[in-house]
């Protein structure tokens, strides 16, 4: 007999053991569909507060991101992956590890300068422009969308432009509270099947429902140019708008 239990007709089966190729493989529970992380729009999320500078919520950014992807109604279809207290050498390891779509840096920001980053002590250590944009250069195949939630990111924005279709830089110094606030609205309208164009106009919104002076200071960008660059990961193709 291949089944050593019973079958009961209108009730239940009862498996017991099956016998192939004289080994003995128990069946005792169904046996479920792993999930299917391949199918999900990955962000990932790079956090960098050094200990010299103004300490920075970034706990609390990627807390609130998380929630409202939650809440919302395709927020099952993004995959959120976190790195903490990142350093320089970390940004290779995380980029090339995760393959996200979108890149969402929280943290200081210094212009011409370039991003502040952390080092092996926990403090400053910036990244120049020029570093940044050769680095994208490289993931611009599944790199869909950088986020640069950092005061006076627009030149590093600008820079990163030419080579991933969508970037969101800040135009001048963002407050802490604006800079979660853009990040709530601007998930949240993507986690309800918003384009990238709209849920940017989501997060400026977010920014002025609480008051707060902030709500001018992000901007957006795009290039066509490199949205035809993109292959594989389809980020919100199905409704993404051009940039007016």
């Amino acid at each position: 007999n291949i089944f050593g239990g019973n079958i009961n007709v209108g009730g239940s089966i009862n498996i017991g053991t099956v016998k192939q190729a004289s080994n003995l493989v128990t069946i005792n529970q169904p046996i479920m569909p792993s999930e299917n992380l391949a199918s999900k729009h990955i962000i990932l999320t790079l956090a960098s507060s050094p200990i010299n500078e103004a300490r920075l919520r970034l706990d609390k950014e990627v807390r609130e991101i998380k929630n409202v992807l939650r809440l919302a109604k395709q927020g099952s279809n993004f995959s959120l992956e976190q790195r903490e207290a990142v350093r320089p050498d970390d940004l290779q390891d995380a980029l090339l590890d995760v393959e996200p779509e979108i890149v969402h840096f929280g943290g200081h920001g210094t212009g011409v300068d370039g991003l502040a980053l952390e080092n092996e002590v926990g403090e400053t250590q910036l990244v120049s422009t020029n570093a940044l944009v050769r680095l994208f250069k490289l993931v611009k195949s599944h790199v869909q969308c950088v986020i640069l939630n950092a005061c006076y990111s627009e030149v590093q924005a600008k820079a990163i432009n030419e080579h991933i279709e969508y970037v969101i830089g800040m135009k001048q110094a963002i407050g802490d509270a604006a800079a979660i606030n853009f990040s709530k609205g601007f998930y949240r309208a993507l986690g309800n099947n918003k384009s990238i164009k709209e849920a940017f106009e989501f997060g400026c919104n977010a920014i002025d429902l609480q008051s707060l002076p902030d709500y001018l200071t992000p901007i957006l960008l795009k290039n066509v140019v490199s949205a035809k660059a993109v292959s594989g990961h389809a980020l919100l193709r199905k409704n993404s708008k051009p940039v007016q």
